[in-house]
């Protein structure tokens, strides 16, 4: 048995998230069917992180176990000829059976972006959230400073979040502008079920005006959802890259927090 792990990026516009599920098509449902066709077998992709419905990915990194024997190339070529046009396998490395994709990640990184301006977009209307009153990003960059470290992050994960433990550690907030487009990069060993989101939310309600920058502060030590911003639409989110010990083998993923999402038409 071989462990094969790839990066791959996807539009996820209409997908129901990462996951399989019954409601609709799942990006792990047409990924498994692109790659069974290589192998001639049914696989099991894990993921390193799972993304909720209309939420994109640029680096993402799966894995999945099998006996056919191809080349890297190989893998990667008849993979993308069974995938559609918004899904793709940008990477391919055969790994030590001990490499798991989730477990073991040291940090992700996900973007926000914001086009901030009065008129809204027709070409990125799916890939960021159109706010069209003015935002103070030096307000909204302060104010993720006092997110950093390890919290309990209760007031930012959804109703819904299955996960047995609320604490994480935000290593890296940085909210960037570049002309009309705003750019939350957030960096954490691992998240909750719509943290990212919901935390955008805060900080759009801080850039506003309608807050202060104090206000994360005492959003974070409430430890209730309801306190909180509003969670941002998924539209804007982009998983844009995941961090691996060198000794895993897979290839290094670029997870700068400068510049703006990378969909933005940045000049």
């Amino acid at each position: 048995m071989t462990r094969i792990a790839i990066g791959i990026e996807y539009d996820g516009t209409g997908y129901v998230g990462w996951q399989r599920q019954k409601s609709g098509i799942g990006v792990q449902e047409r990924l498994e069917k692109a790659v069974a066709v290589v192998a001639n077998e049914a696989v099991e992709i894990v993921c390193a992180g799972r993304t909720d419905a209309g939420v994109h990915a640029m680096g993402q990194v799966g894995h999945f176990d099998t006996t056919a024997e191809r080349t890297e190339r190989g893998w990667l070529l008849g993979i993308n000829s069974n995938l559609p046009d918004d899904i793709n396998v940008s990477w391919v490395k055969v790994v030590d059976e001990a490499f798991h994709a989730r477990f073991s990640a040291l940090s992700r990184t996900y973007r926000y972006l914001i086009l901030n301006r009065l008129m809204r977009s027709a070409l990125y209307r799916e890939r960021a959230w159109w706010v069209y009153e003015p935002l103070n990003e030096t307000d909204m960059h302060a104010a993720g400073q006092m997110l950093l470290g390890e919290h309990d992050f209760s007031a930012f994960r959804a109703a819904g979040c299955q996960a047995s433990s609320a604490t994480r550690e935000i290593r890296s907030l940085t909210v960037i502008r570049q002309g009309p487009w705003l750019a939350i990069t957030v960096t954490a060993n691992a998240f909750l079920q719509h943290m990212v989101r919901n935390i955008t939310g805060t900080l759009v309600a801080i850039g506003s005006g309608d807050q202060p920058p104090s206000w994360a502060q005492e959003v974070l030590a409430s430890r209730d959802r309801k306190v909180g911003g509003i969670t941002a639409p998924p539209h804007g989110l982009v998983f844009r890259s995941v961090q691996y010990p060198d000794s895993c083998g897979v290839p290094p993923q670029n997870a700068d927090s400068s510049g703006t999402n990378d969909y933005a038409p940045v000049p």
